[in-house]
């Protein structure tokens, strides 16, 4: 990455930044403060925040009243929301996937071998004597020389792919981007993928690992209602049937098959790979429950002195998964650290800026909804900003705050992609902490939040993360927490707020970025995206002849 040269005024702001005494920042974000909005937000009484419940309702009057005292402007006219029309279809009962060939039929069970939907607006669905075909990875990446569909047509067969991509199977770093994630290793481009090759149907084959979350995260998220974008066509050009099946039941298919899959998926590894036609039959029916809900984005603005026309965004997204009625006992997915952390966190910053000196530069603080949906309000922002996309300088996501302690370093995941590296870099050192890039860049973690969706459009987006080194306690100290949370917290009922938590660690965080975002906002700076970005191109245009 290129060194930056920040202006002198941006060094300036830097300058008074270090110094607390002259720090212009009237409110101090606190940890009590950020605690008594996480236990709201993530109480039982929210529901787990899904979209289109009650849930939303108590968190968008939440989120609008605190904007509101605390000083924001509506920025949407004379609104704090902006809605956000989504579908809803919700797979009704326990459908089974039956796959049949010359050796017999298996079964495969809902919820225990595999979980099947559709994103079509269709009350039935059925998929009868759909053929099988192993695609591999189910890639089709031009630039990179890879198309698993090539020499084979599936209009109106099932495909069966893994997931993650070839790099990461492979660790070669000359691979896709070796052990991290690329777009194409993601669920959400795969079933696109076999939809624009006209597939019928699709199955994922689930490894824990490789998809960085275990089989109950998958049940949790892919049954119940799912929501999506509005489409002109209701749907009809996506495959009929989705699903994900456990790797036991993927054994089984290919024990059917007559097929290793291990050696499959080696040779998928491999370019040139050709898609292997299963000779069996796949069949499923189901009914679903659909129908249009409008879900909302809560924003609020601090206008600028100077120069009210450019913005600088902060976002987090405030839905969860709500509530399960089929679990006995506690159903409440409560999303106390996913994402009631970054939605309180966003609160503070708001209260921080709206208290303190103008910026020259306005600020927008965004809450967006349907994120464990598919980044489904960060992508209607996208599509209809609230202001133009040329002239937003940049943003800091935030997603999941640190609840155990102040950390040596600052995570950045994606980091080296933009210039904005630089100013968070600058903050933190005046804070003794150093950048670190993602730990864990095997989970995709830069396509799998919502500042994606505002990176794709052209705007330079940050995703800080929790450090991994505690100050006291060291690497492995944070390292068994996470571990810990991904085994009981994770999109599971178990995701709730402890007065154990230590929240002083995300207030170091909220202030780096508070003062980050400060020393954008008062400089004439416009932060670029690095050479070799795939998002580069689209900001260059964006921003070509201003």
């Amino acid at each position: 990455m290129k060194k930056l040269f920040v202006s002198a005024a941006a060094f300036a702001v830097l300058a008074a930044c270090s110094d607390t005494a002259e720090t212009p920042t009237p409110y101090e974000i606190n940890e009590a403060e950020l605690a008594s909005h996480i236990k709201t937000l993530a109480s039982d009484e929210f529901g787990g925040r899904a979209p289109a419940t009650k849930g939303e309702e108590l968190t968008v009057a939440y989120l609008t009243k605190e904007f509101k005292e605390a000083g924001l402007s509506p920025a949407n006219g004379g609104k704090y929301t902006q809605d956000v029309p989504l579908i809803s279809v919700e797979t009704l009962g326990a459908p089974s996937f039956t796959i049949s060939g010359e050796n017999g039929t298996e079964t495969f069970a809902y919820r225990d071998d595999m979980v099947v939907w559709t994103r079509r607006a269709q009350t039935e669905t059925s998929l009868a004597d759909s053929e099988l075909v192993f695609v591999g990875y189910g890639i089709n990446a031009p630039e990179r020389g890879w198309n698993d569909y090539e020499g084979i047509d599936v209009t109106g067969k099932t495909v069966v792919m893994m997931i993650n991509d070839p790099g990461f199977a492979t660790q070669n770093d000359a691979l896709f981007n070796g052990n991290a994630m690329t777009y194409y290793g993601r669920w959400d481009y795969k079933f696109d993928e076999a939809a624009r090759q006209g597939a019928a149907g699709a199955i994922m084959i689930h490894e824990t690992k490789p998809a960085a979350y275990p089989w109950n995260t998958v049940d949790a998220s892919w049954t119940g209602p799912q929501f999506d974008t509005i489409r002109p066509d209701g749907g009809a050009s996506l495959s009929q049937a989705e699903s994900w099946i456990t790797t036991d039941a993927a054994d089984r298919l290919f024990k059917l098959a007559e097929l290793d899959r291990a050696a499959l998926q080696k040779a998928a590894e491999t370019p040139g790979f050709k898609a292997v036609p299963m000779n069996l039959k796949a069949a499923t029916s189901f009914e679903s429950k659909v129908g249009n809900v409008n879900s909302q984005n809560v924003a609020g603005v601090v206008k600028g002195s100077k120069y009210p026309d450019e913005y600088f965004i902060y976002m987090a997204h405030w839905d969860h998964i709500g509530t399960d009625p089929s679990i006995e006992g506690d159903g409440i997915y409560n999303g106390a650290l996913d994402n009631a952390t970054g939605t309180g966190g966003l609160i503070e910053l708001a209260r921080a800026f709206a208290s303190g000196e103008q910026p020259e530069r306005s600020v927008m603080f965004i809450a967006v909804t349907a994120e464990e949906q598919g980044l489904l309000g960060s992508a209607y922002y996208a599509a209809n900003p609230l202001v133009p996309l040329a002239d937003t300088v940049g943003g800091i996501n935030m997603d999941g705050l640190n609840n155990f302690g102040p950390t040596n370093d600052v995570t950045v995941t994606g980091y080296g992609n933009s210039e904005l590296d630089n100013y968070l870099r600058q903050i933190a050192e005046t804070q003794g902490r150093v950048l670190a890039p993602d730990a864990y860049p095997e989970k995709g973690g830069f396509y799998r939040s919502d500042h994606f969706e505002l990176s794709k459009e052209g705007v330079p987006m940050l995703y800080p993360n929790s450090g991994n080194d505690h100050k006291e306690k060291g690497k492995k100290y944070v390292a068994e927490i996470r571990k810990e949370y991904l085994r009981v917290g994770y999109h599971k009922p178990g995701d709730e707020y402890s007065d154990d938590w230590d929240l002083s660690g995300a207030v170091e965080d909220l202030k780096l970025y508070e003062l980050t975002g400060r020393l954008i906002l008062n400089s004439r700076d416009w932060p670029k995206w690095s050479e070799g970005s795939e998002f580069k191109a689209k900001r260059d245009a964006q921003r070509k002849g201003k």
